[in-house]
């Protein structure tokens, strides 16, 4: 199956978790990327990929100036842009609210929230001119189940989420007569490096600590990448034309309860 063929796609992150399996997924598929995370070089798992089928640009997220480069890449390297997976972001440790410093919390707001608003700023006027001519135009951002309600001991984290997903309804709204549809996939934790460090700081044995980190999953479990990346392709796929403004929960159940 090949939904993506010779579609040109924007992903973040693209170095590791779920950036990587998407990159790698959409690849498979057909697409055409612009990759991009904050090392200088694409990933070792990211060597596979056919070189004249991607380019890599390395940035940081906060820096508008980064997605406006990605976009013009896109173009130039491609073509134009049709996609947009807006995967980058970082958490902090589970803290109380008081306990969180500052300045990490100015730090996840600016990588989580405001690096999702500077790449939809560059994105949305050239799918736009795309859109006119070409359909399945789309943007996913990733946010986090912790965006769609309270997350004790992750508030900075959870508050930056809950922007990304307001950020995500409001471009679906101003862009859906545009041919731009936006929508947002909420993970919870997911067998990611992310996941994992915060399982290996615990001091706990790691059976211990997956247990207590999945404790309220309905599943019991942590998720898999490649069920959080078959959401992210779901919600990116150019045949599913009619959704838009979605914060799609890939949680294990946790929203059922």
């Amino acid at each position: 199956m090949n939904r993506f063929e010779n579609r040109t796609i924007i992903v973040t992150g693209a170095n590791g978790g779920f950036g990587t399996a998407a990159a790698k997924a959409l690849a498979a598929e057909g697409a055409l990327l612009v990759l991009s995370d904050l090392a200088g070089e694409p990933s070792e798992a990211l060597a596979e990929l056919e070189p004249d089928r991607f380019a890599y640009v390395s940035g940081d997220v906060t820096e508008p100036s980064l997605h406006d480069t990605l976009v013009t890449v896109a173009k130039e390297r491609f073509g134009r842009l049709d996609i947009a997976i807006n995967n980058a972001g970082i958490a902090h440790s589970y803290s109380r609210l008081e306990d969180i410093p500052a300045d990490l919390a100015r730090k996840v707001v600016e990588v989580d929230l405001m690096g999702v608003f500077h790449a939809l700023a560059a994105q949305i006027p050239a799918l736009q001119a795309e859109a006119k001519t070409r359909n399945g135009c789309a943007i996913v951002n990733i946010a986090s189940v912790a965006g769609l309600g309270g997350a004790p001991g992750l508030g900075v984290y959870a508050a930056a989420k809950h922007g990304v997903v307001g950020l995500t309804k409001t471009a679906a709204a101003e862009n859906a007569r545009r041919g731009i549809r936006v929508n947002a996939v909420c993970p919870a934790f997911a067998r990611t490096p992310m996941a994992l460090d915060e399982i290996a700081r615990s001091g706990q044995p790691e059976a211990e600590a997956e247990a207590f980190m999945t404790r309220g999953v309905p599943m019991g479990r942590l998720g898999e990448v490649s069920e959080v990346v078959a959401a992210i392709l779901f919600a990116a796929d150019p045949a599913n034309g009619f959704m838009t403004g979605q914060a799609i929960a890939v949680d294990g159940g946790i929203g059922s309860i």
